[in-house]
């Protein structure tokens, strides 16, 4: 996807303060020290839009921005740094389990892992919300980079076994632009508008998964 145009909507510190449902949306979601914003960053060729902080955990809002005027992509608060207080971690699930659940317009969610790290228990919760809003999911493995070559592959599988996916996550760098583009190829499916159909030489997105409606989040 080319993109054209990408601006900043709005921050919501709640679900009252979400902007009406109306352009089809993506989401990104994951650990504070994943590099979520820098990814996000690198698919819109922007390298300031989405802001870093050098605090892990320090933003606790839903931020929404307008791509091409055709899509929102929503930047989910991160979540996992231990010295964020229970109350606020409260407040952060409150917030994202509000959105995943009830948002119309949510096409899917990109979960965005560290390779070198193994899967946690808020990983886990996040990928129990997924299910239980049957939600489509792109699973990828940022910073890449930091690894030799022959160390990506066992721990795409490591993370693949560690979180029962049907396939190995989606192996990304926002540093080397490794997987942008297969990352965007699966976007683009989720944007693409009802009835359309896929090109079928394009074949499956490594580490994408349907989660069923029906499916309970775990505890």
């Amino acid at each position: 996807m080319k993109i054209v145009a990408a601006e900043f909507v709005q921050s919501a510190v709640s679900p009252h303060g979400f902007p009406p449902p109306f352009l089809p949306e993506v989401a990104f979601a994951g650990k504070s020290n994943v590099g979520k914003s820098s990814l996000i960053n690198a698919l819109l060729g922007r390298k300031g839009l989405v802001k870093t902080s050098a605090t892990p955990g320090k933003t606790q809002s839903v931020n929404f921005f307008r791509i091409n005027d055709a899509f929102q992509l929503v930047d989910l608060p991160g979540y996992g740094f231990a010295k964020v207080p229970r109350a606020v971690q409260g407040r952060w699930e409150a917030l994202v389990s509000g959105y995943l659940g009830d948002r119309p317009t949510l096409r899917g969610v990109v979960v965005i892992l560290d390779i070198r790290r193994d899967p946690g228990d808020l990983d886990r919760q996040m990928q129990a919300w997924l299910d239980a809003a049957g939600l489509e999911a792109l699973y990828v493995a940022n910073k890449a980079d930091k690894l030799s070559r022959g160390q990506v592959r066992p721990r795409l599988a490591l993370l693949a076994r560690a979180l029962a996916l049907p396939a190995p996550p989606l192996a990304c760098s926002a540093q080397s632009g490794l997987g942008k583009a297969d990352i965007w190829r699966v976007l683009d499916a989720w944007l693409r508008p009802a009835g359309r159909a896929a090109d079928p030489a394009q074949g499956g997105a490594p580490g994408r998964r349907r989660h069923p409606a029906s499916a309970q989040p775990r505890s």
